[in-house]
C-alpha cells in the first residue's frame, strides 16, 4: 500500500494524495485502506521513511568507492536524481519528525547522514564542523533538486551545467577547510 502511495504521490504530488485517490489506484473503497495504514498522516510517514531509504541506498551506493570530489559529485548527483524521479515521495521526508532514535524514520535518516558523512571522509573537516559541512550539502543538494522539480529555473543557462558548477563550488569550499 506504501509503495502505491509514494508512486501515486510522485505523480500527482504529495499535497494531492488522498486516501481516496489512493483507494481508487489500488482498486479498493477507501476503508479498507485502514487495514494497512492508519490514515492519511501515517500513509506520508511511512512514504518518508521508504523515500529516506530509498534516497539513501541511492547515495550510499553512488558513493562506494569513491573519495573527495569524486564522492560529492556521485552523491550530490545521486541525490538530485532521486528527488527528480521521486519528488511526491521525497515532498513527504520534509519536516517530519522522528518520535524517537528507533523510529523507522530516524534509522533511515541516519542512513542518509551517514551516505553523507561518507563524503565528508574525503575532506581534511575539523570535528565540530562536521555538522555544518552536512547541513550545507543537504542544503545544496535539496535546494537545487526541490527547485528543479518545481521549474525554479527558467533562465537561460544549462540546468546540468549549473549543477556541475555547483558541485565544484562545494568541493573547493570544503578543500579550503
Amino acid at each position: 500500500m506504501v509503495a502505491a502511495g509514494a508512486a501515486l504521490a510522485d505523480e500527482v504530488g504529495l499535497a494531492n494524495l488522498t486516501m481516496g485517490s489512493l483507494a481508487e489506484r489500488v482498486g479498493v473503497r477507501a476503508p479498507s485502506l485502514y487495514k494497512h495504514v492508519g490514515g492519511q498522516e501515517d500513509l506520508n510517514r511511512r512514504i518518508a521513511v521508504l523515500a529516506l531509504n530509498e534516497v539513501a541506498d541511492a547515495v550510499g551506493g553512488a558513493v562506494q568507492g569513491c573519495a573527495g570530489r569524486d564522492a560529492l559529485a556521485a552523491a550530490a548527483r545521486a541525490f538530485r536524481a532521486f528527488v527528480l524521479k521521486h519528488p511526491g515521495r521525497y515532498a513527504a521526508t520534509i519536516g517530519q519528525e522522528p518520535s524517537d532514535p528507533e523510529d523507522p524514520l530516524a534509522v533511515a535518516g541516519r542512513r542518509l547522514l551517514d551516505a553523507f558523512m561518507a563524503v565528508l571522509r574525503g575532506y581534511e573537516i575539523d570535528p565540530a564542523d562536521v555538522d555544518h559541512a552536512l547541513r550545507m550539502l543537504r542544503s545544496l543538494c535539496h535546494g537545487f533538486a526541490t527547485l528543479q522539480v518545481a521549474n525554479g529555473f527558467q533562465w537561460s543557462a544549462d540546468i546540468d551545467e549549473s549543477f556541475e558548477w555547483l558541485i565544484a563550488f562545494a568541493d573547493r569550499g570544503l578543500r579550503a577547510l
